[in-house]
């Protein structure tokens, strides 16, 4: 059987991870959205994660309940153990990830392409003012990481997120049926 692919959507803070990857799940049956676990409370909104607290994650870490964790920002996140193993039977998926653990990533998953979304620097700046869960000094610090780079080695597509959704969401669309990953 061949493993399945796992999209990792990456790009800075308010770039529209998960926007874009709630727009490609609806669009592409064949790509299940991974469920994160996070230490955020539950009503900071965004995507649809699973809340712990930090005690809580530091035993599920512990008891190895993640293929994939980290922190960021002052919070932790993990991406379930079932994801890697449904990955290894032929499930692909679509994963909001840290560009800081790319490189484990691709040690974790057979196949891994990696889905770098980009913005100007003032789409990025408005999106974090706008969703509100930032301080001025927070969205200062998540700006400064905006340019972080992508590990060299990996399957890698970037696309624009600067435009309207339905743009971004058909580019990767068409990008990724060239990669052939589904």
């Amino acid at each position: 059987m061949t493993a399945g692919r796992v999209i990792a959507v990456v790009g800075p803070s308010g770039v529209g991870k998960d926007s874009v990857i709630a727009a490609l799940g609806a669009t592409v049956p064949a790509l299940e959205i991974v469920r994160r676990v996070i230490t955020r409370p539950r009503d900071m909104g965004g995507e649809d994660y699973d809340t712990v607290d930090a005690a809580t994650f530091a035993q599920m870490v512990k008891g190895k309940a993640f293929c994939l964790h980290w922190t960021a920002h002052g919070l932790s996140y993990g991406i379930p153990e079932a994801i890697r193993q449904e990955a290894d039977r032929g499930q692909s998926f679509l994963v909001n990830l840290s560009r800081g653990v790319l490189v484990e990533a691709g040690q974790v998953f057979e196949t891994l392409t990696v889905l770098q979304l980009t913005a100007r620097p003032e789409t990025l700046t408005d999106r974090l003012r706008h969703r509100g869960r930032e301080t001025p000094q927070g969205i200062a610090d998540r700006r400064a990481r905006a340019g972080a780079a992508i590990p060299p080695g990996l399957s890698m597509i970037q696309i624009s997120n600067d435009g309207a959704l339905e743009e971004t969401v058909a580019a990767a669309r068409a990008a990724l049926a060239r990669e052939a990953v589904w």
